[in-house]
C-alpha cells in the first residue's frame, strides 16, 4: 500500500512541523509520499477553491481511493482509522491519497471525489501542522496494523 498526502502550500524546509513530517514518514514502513502543490495567483475565493482543488485531483494517482481531510467529516478513532486503511488494502487498494486544502478549504468537487471525508477534530489547525498529526496518525496505523506497541489503548 502507498500513502500519498496531496497538499496546497510548501511546508518551510527545516521546520518544526517538517521535521515531525519526516520523522514519521521514516518510522512508517509503509510508503508515504508528500506532493506540494500552489495556485501563485490571487483570485477570488471561489475560484481558488476551484483551481486548488483541480491541482489536488490531478496529482491523485489513478485508481486511489481519496481521504479528504474536512472539518465536517467522520471523526473516527485511531483504532478505526487503521481498520478502515487495512480493510482498502485487503481488498486490492493500492493507493490512498490523502488531500489537505489551502486556507479556503476544499471545492464541492473535491470533496464529492472523496472515498472519506476524514476530520481530526473541530478545531482549526494550521494546515502544515496538519501534515505532521496526518503523519503521525498513519504512522499510528501501521503500528496498529502490525500490532506493535506504539499505540495504547
Amino acid at each position: 500500500m502507498h500513502l500519498w498526502i496531496i497538499a496546497i502550500g510548501k511546508m518551510k524546509k527545516g521546520s518544526e512541523e517538517e521535521l515531525i513530517l519526516r520523522r514519521y514518514i521514516q518510522r512508517c514502513q509503509w510508503p508515504i509520499e508528500v506532493i506540494e502543490l500552489e495556485e501563485k495567483k490571487k483570485l477570488p475565493v471561489a475560484e481558488l477553491k476551484r483551481k486548488e482543488g483541480a491541482l489536488l485531483l490531478n496529482a491523485v494517482p489513478k485508481g486511489a481511493k481519496i481521504v479528504v481531510l474536512d472539518e465536517n467529516g467522520t471523526e473516527p478513532n485511531s483504532e478505526h482509522f487503521a481498520e478502515r486503511l487495512m480493510k482498502w488494502a485487503e481488498n486490492g487498494t493500492r493507493d490512498i491519497a490523502f488531500l489537505i486544502g489551502g486556507a479556503n478549504g476544499h471545492s464541492s468537487e473535491v470533496k464529492g471525489k472523496a472515498d472519506l471525508l476524514l476530520s481530526f477534530g473541530r478545531m482549526t489547525l494550521p494546515h502544515m501542522l496538519m501534515r505532521s498529526v496526518l503523519s503521525e496518525q498513519l504512522y499510528r496505523a501501521y503500528t496498529i496494523a502490525q500490532h506493535q506497541p506504539y499505540h495504547k489503548e
